[in-house]
């Protein structure tokens, strides 16, 4: 073409060439564009049909979860019971139950049964028909005797046939015999109710054990989870003891008045007359005391008193402080080793003088929380015991802790025939003739312990 030079024509060929070029650009990244997104989204594909397949696993198994859990649940539910632990050496039936024998045994679990049905009605909605297993443990030799030395009964044997209908009423009642040995009533409740807290079987356990401080331990081991204190259900004969008393807001409580005693055993007829032979009462036995062996009684020839005033704690201590010996303790527990002494309406004295010991010194060891049965027995057979056996205990307080442990009282009350006994038979605070103490109506003896005449005429020799 005229005018238009080669050169003009290689430009414009140069600038379709590099337009072309571009669009070739365009058209590779667009293709590897889309490669990427149609890997994406094979990827993405995957985890979905990946997640459709694990949600749907999940699925099949919750079902297959849900199913068991009905099954667990279906037989969990199968024989529902509650269980009800009576420490028959304190919770002690109603006189006329145990004056009619056998007949009184059978009325008195009937009448159990029908009290226990009554009160998970009303109290225990959720638990359906439950079975009613009963298990009282007592030393009954040594019950019926103390029942006979109160004058409830005629004759001991009476508390034997008592035992027998209560066997024979119902399938699942029990009235188990320990015998004498030491805390057996309390070491086979402690087991059964340990067998029972977590049994899913068992919907409530009811533990008769009001007048006996030693079932606070067992308790405290619960107090800290609420699903566990809404298993337990206190059943309240005699009173509280003080530290039952501390904790039992945290527990159901039920009284069945109609059914046990709300106070202890007292003899009528001790020392009276020709006395009747003597066998301590399991319901009046200190917290870790076994029932005392039979005795003789005899008069002693040379009567002495036990009020008379021994050494003061300062003339005690003043020779060798905070180490005295043995035989200085004289203050705080000097009666003759294995003879228990008695004054002449056949009370136990225990000769102390507990006033001589310094407050601040009795607060100190008291607050120490010793066990007694270690340092004063040389023994604890409690293996859950929670006080403390390893201080290295001085001779001087070895005899504040003597003190401390006559205040509380001992079961067997002043018929206790134990020389070795720990326990306080008379209140330690009360004088001869004076019929009441510094604690005034909230002292943990009874009213008969106070005012005790300490002359002593009598010893019983083990």
């Amino acid at each position: 073409m005229p005018g238009i030079s080669a050169q003009a024509f290689w430009e414009r060929y140069e600038r379709v060439k590099a337009i072309e070029q571009s669009k070739n650009d365009l058209i590779e990244e667009l293709l590897h564009r889309l490669s990427e997104l149609e890997k994406a989204y094979q990827q993405e594909k995957l985890d979905h049909e990946r997640e459709t397949r694990f949600n749907r696993d999940i699925q099949i198994h919750e079902m297959e979860l849900m199913d068991q859990i009905k099954r667990i649940k279906k037989i969990m539910d199968r024989e529902p019971f509650i269980i009800v632990l009576l420490d028959g050496d304190g919770m002690i039936f109603q006189d006329h139950f145990i004056q009619n024998g056998e007949q009184g045994g059978k009325d008195a679990a009937n009448q159990l049964w029908a009290a226990l049905t009554q009160y998970v009605s009303r109290n225990l909605p959720n638990v359906s028909s439950p079975k009613i297993i009963t298990r009282i443990y007592a030393n009954v030799k040594g019950l019926g005797n103390a029942c006979y030395q109160a004058g409830i009964i005629d004759t001991p044997s009476l508390m034997e046939d008592f035992v027998r209908g209560f066997n024979e009423s119902r399938l699942l009642f029990d009235f188990v015999d320990v015998g004498s040995g030491k805390d057996r009533a309390d070491d086979k409740i402690a087991e059964t109710f340990k067998l029972n807290l977590y049994n899913c079987h068992c919907h409530q356990i009811f533990l008769g054990c009001s007048h006996d401080n030693g079932y606070a331990r067992l308790l405290e081991e619960t107090l800290a989870d609420l699903e566990l204190t809404g298993r337990i259900s206190l059943i309240e004969g005699v009173p509280f003891e003080r530290e039952l008393e501390s904790i039992k807001a945290s527990y159901r409580v039920t009284q069945f008045q109609d059914l046990f005693r709300t106070s202890k055993l007292t003899p009528s007829m001790a020392f009276k007359g020709t006395p009747k032979t003597q066998v301590a009462h399991p319901s009046l036995l200190s917290p870790h005391q076994g029932p005392a062996s039979l005795t003789r009684t005899s008069t002693n020839t040379t009567s002495s008193s036990s009020s008379t005033p021994g050494s003061s704690w300062a003339s005690v201590t003043a020779s060798n402080p905070g180490d005295i010996s043995l035989q200085s303790s004289k203050p705080v527990n000097s009666s003759p080793p294995n003879v228990v002494e008695r004054n002449k309406y056949g009370q136990r004295i225990d000769r102390f003088e507990f006033k001589s010991i310094p407050k601040e010194e009795l607060s100190r060891i008291k607050k120490m929380k010793l066990c007694n049965l270690h340092f004063l027995l040389g023994d604890c057979p409690n293996t859950n015991c929670h006080h403390d056996h390893t201080h290295k205990l001085t001779k001087n307080e070895r005899v504040v802790l003597q003190a401390v442990a006559r205040m509380t009282p001992c079961r067997f009350g002043m018929e206790c025939d134990d020389p070795k006994c720990i326990y306080g038979h008379r209140c330690p605070l009360s004088e001869p003739g004076k019929k009441d103490c510094f604690w005034g109506n909230s002292c943990r003896f009874e009213p008969s312990q106070h005012g005790i005449d300490t002359t002593v005429v009598k010893v019983t020799k083990i």
